[in-house]
């Protein structure tokens, strides 16, 4: 059987078609790659949380995406970089010290370490947290919480105008999860200030 090659399904609208339906039914290329690579993380004591797009579908929120991303520290990304690097992992370009590729079905997996702002990377109250906190474990996959989840994307999309999905992405959740007044309390306060009608019971 001929390996697949996940670019090559991203570049034919029907393979793309089919490879969502698999990623939604918790198949496909996409998952088998954020499995292996949960598992890698976990052999070898990195701690980790998933983010991002995949994070949304493990709170129920179905959208597809292209990558994994990933929350580590400045240790645990260093240690991927000395002991994963070369086994079933390769940097996506020469050089490159975050943004990585799964090596079986060329996947790619985006890093992003504690501290890091989200959106535009410049200073705001909202920051990526440890990723030995604020996570939940969904179908064995540390997850980011849904509370820090639309936090990030609420300070994503309100510094960085080109990413104004992140905030639909929010409002859909919202919805979806019927999300009320007591949820948005948890919030950082900037977040709540921006949160839908929706949310805030309204």
């Amino acid at each position: 059987m001929p390996i697949l090659d996940f670019q090559e399904v991203l570049a034919s609208s029907v393979k793309t078609y089919e490879e969502g339906l698999k990623f939604f039914r918790g198949k496909g290329m996409l998952n088998q790659a954020l499995r292996r690579l949960a598992n890698d993380l976990d052999k070898c004591g990195i701690a980790y949380c998933i983010v991002g797009a995949i994070a949304l579908n493990q709170h129920g929120y179905r959208r597809f995406t292209e990558d994994i991303d990933v929350l580590l520290s400045k240790e645990g990304l260093e240690q991927f970089q000395k002991e994963l690097v070369g086994l079933g992992y390769r940097p996506a370009v020469s050089g490159a010290t975050k943004s990585f590729r799964a090596t079986q079905d060329n996947v790619p997996i985006k890093f992003i370490t504690e501290g890091e702002f989200p959106g535009d990377g410049k200073p705001k109250p909202v920051q990526f947290p440890s990723p030995q906190e604020h996570f939940v474990e969904i179908e064995g996959v540390r997850t980011v919480t849904l509370d820090k989840l639309i936090e990030l994307k609420i300070a994503s999309g309100l510094t960085a105008p080109d990413r104004l999905k992140v905030l639909a992405d929010v409002q859909e959740l919202i919805k979806l999860l019927s999300l009320d007044q007591s949820f948005a309390e948890r919030l950082y306060p900037i977040c709540q200030e921006q949160i839908p009608g929706a949310m805030r019971g309204s």
